[in-house]
């Protein structure tokens, strides 16, 4: 189903800002420095299924920018460049599932799960690194490393988070023809 512009703009704001305190004040620090284990991608899976890959991007790169932000550090544009791909890529499971009917079956949570782990993998396995050596000249094994343990735990994370998210909202969503007239 189509969504309206309107409420297009609405989800990437809300999805940035929860993006965004859950990135900022819900992380999880891991034992890689300048790693941690997000839960925040969870969700940006599920809005980008739900509203598309426009969203997602958008979703992603605010969100991500908005907390490296907040940190005071500068933000660091190689991974949020990663966390917008990312969400781009979900977005585009929203043509393999059906959320928007009410339904999260078997077959729709493995798509959303595959589709998860392949954007996590070209995400955090190939953008962010390659993106750290080529505008911040570091060293390949402290990126890559950042970025195995990063896409691991995301991979994770997103198969708990992200399919809970999906599970609670195709089920509170009436499916389609389910409603029947009363005579």
């Amino acid at each position: 189903m189509k969504k309206s512009p309107v409420i297009t703009v609405v989800a990437i704001g809300i999805g940035a800002a929860l993006f965004f305190v859950l990135g900022r004040f819900v992380a999880i620090p891991s034992p890689v420095p300048n790693t941690n284990i997000a839960l925040q991608y969870g969700l940006l899976a599920f809005m980008a299924a739900l509203f598309g890959p426009v969203a997602g991007l958008l979703i992603g790169l605010i969100g991500h920018a908005l907390i490296d932000f907040s940190y005071g550090w500068g933000i660091w544009w190689s991974w949020v460049i990663a966390s917008a791909v990312f969400g781009c890529l979900m977005g585009l499971v929203s043509k393999k599932i059906r959320l928007d009917e009410g339904v999260f079956e078997k077959k729709d949570a493995l798509s959303f799960n595959l589709f998860q782990i392949v954007g996590h993998v070209i995400a955090w396995g190939l953008i962010a690194p390659v993106l750290d050596i080529v505008m911040y000249a570091e060293p390949a094994n402290k990126v890559f490393t950042q970025g195995l343990v990063g896409g691991a735990s995301n991979i994770v994370t997103t198969a708990v988070v992200g399919t809970l998210l999906c599970v609670a909202y195709a089920s509170a969503k009436p499916r389609k023809g389910s409603l029947k007239e009363e005579k």
